[in-house]
């Protein structure tokens, strides 16, 4: 724990951690499972990194707007509990797809034995956009296939762009744009399909095998249940690191702040400020707005997706039919997620073309809405282009670790897995091996 700008070999914490988003804190708790002390340097004046939210009037406003599914690394993360201390509100209406002038529901269905997977709900939609029922049994068959497939025999399949992988599988051009193009496009944060196709199927894969959702309260909800599981004092926001090494960190507040190890878990062109010689990636930019009604446009938890791409907007959602304990009691959230080229737009020009086209979507006049608030973030989510290695490396040299979804996938699970990996690897290098035994650390560190 980290309570004071220490200078002295006794005061050392034995892990300073730079940056406290998930990543970040992930690696902390890791590492505070294993008995070494963890200390977390955040130079925002909150948690989470993207992940954040913002309280307006009494809304709860996400800055990215993160789609979630009961990712694997959640269920076993520490801190969030196997998901039992994280309450997931799910978009259990599904997917309404807009194509050509008419909508498409893929919902979740329910059997006596419990849930049925989007997968096997496209083989029996009726009046599908994906075509006849030879076309939706196709789709259908593609997201089994990927939903039963391990993740190595997934990984070790040719990779390609995204765009060209679908038109190289033999599905129905009205399948690909109608459903999996704009699907993929709200999942992977890439309108133009540039990404893996690896990166792709892991993302269908996820779809495939669960539900669409968001944390109750706010995108804030996960790092604010890993950081409440690490021991008092450990997080310090408003401390800007502006060089690590690996014994100390040099910050702008309180000089230098010495350690045993150091991780790096920080947006990746920061991490690349800290770690010279660090490759930065391309990013895809992403600007979310905000807007309040006088009524929900759509009285039903679903994800809306416009294949027909009549405006700047890729996905939208009455998000307060998911998660009422987002808005004042009463009062609407509508939030719409727009990505690409368009993202860049001035708020002015994007609001009004916006407005337009979430008037289409919803069936309703949207020209009355109130613009909450807009976030636009140029760097939000780290391209994954093929050839995309989805386990960079983490140890850096003996002593210094990065970690971030620009190491692995870039999600919410990718940022996740990393961190675990950093401190697994920080584990190893303390001759503790990646579990850590915090008997054997308290000898080694004394």
């Amino acid at each position: 724990m980290l309570s004071s700008p220490a200078r002295h070999e006794t005061d050392r914490t034995d892990v300073i951690v730079v940056g406290a988003g998930v990543a970040g804190l992930a690696a902390a708790r890791r590492l505070a499972d294993a008995g070494v002390s963890a200390s977390v340097l955040e130079a925002a004046p909150y948690i989470g990194g993207r992940m954040a939210t913002d309280r307006v009037d009494g809304f709860r406003l996400d800055r990215t707007a993160q789609l979630l599914t009961s990712y694997p690394e959640l269920r076993r993360t520490p801190g969030l509990d196997g998901l039992d201390g994280l309450d997931l509100r799910p978009l259990s209406q599904g997917v309404l797809v807009h194509l050509g002038g008419r909508s498409q529901r893929y919902a979740e269905a329910r059997t006596a034995r419990g849930p049925l997977t989007a997968a096997r709900v496209l083989a029996s939609a009726a009046r599908s956009p994906l075509g006849g029922a030879l076309d939706q049994a196709r789709a259908s068959a593609l997201l089994n296939r990927l939903a039963a497939m391990p993740a190595d025999r997934l990984l070790a399949r040719t990779e390609l762009p995204t765009a060209d992988a679908l038109a190289a599988r033999g599905l129905p051009s009205r399948t690909v744009d109608g459903f999996l193009r704009p699907l993929l496009t709200a999942l992977l944060s890439d309108p133009e399909l540039t990404t893996s196709s690896r990166c792709a199927d892991l993302a269908l894969r996820t779809f495939a095998r669960g539900r669409l959702c968001i944390p109750a309260g706010g995108a804030s909800a996960v790092p604010e249940l890993l950081a409440a599981a690490l021991p008092p004092g450990t997080v310090r926001t408003g401390v800007r690191a502006v060089s690590a090494s690996t014994t100390s960190v040099e910050t702008a507040e309180h000089g230098q702040l010495p350690c045993r190890a150091v991780v790096v878990a920080t947006g990746a062109r920061t991490a690349a400020g800290l770690l010279p010689g660090l490759r930065l990636p391309r990013f895809h930019p992403v600007t979310v707005l905000h807007h309040t009604a006088d009524a929900a446009p759509l009285a039903e938890p679903v994800l809306v997706l416009d294949a027909d791409r009549r405006g700047p907007v890729s996905y939208t959602a009455v998000i307060s039919e998911a998660d009422p304990s987002r808005t004042p009691p009463g009062r609407v959230l509508i939030t719409s997620v727009v990505l690409g080229a368009a993202a860049r737009e001035p708020l002015h020009t994007l609001d009004k073309a916006a407005r337009a086209q979430l008037g289409e979507l919803y069936g309703t006049q949207a020209d009355g809405w109130q613009l909450l608030a807009a976030h636009h973030d140029p760097e939000a989510v780290p391209a994954m282009r093929a050839p995309h290695d989805l386990r960079r490396p983490v140890r850096v040299v003996g002593g210094l670790y990065v970690c971030g979804d620009h190491r692995d996938t870039s999600t919410v699970q990718g940022a996740l897995v990393s961190g675990r990996r950093a401190a697994d690897a920080a584990l190893r290098d303390f001759g503790l091996g990646a579990a850590g035994a915090p008997a054997e650390l308290r000898a080694a560190a004394a």
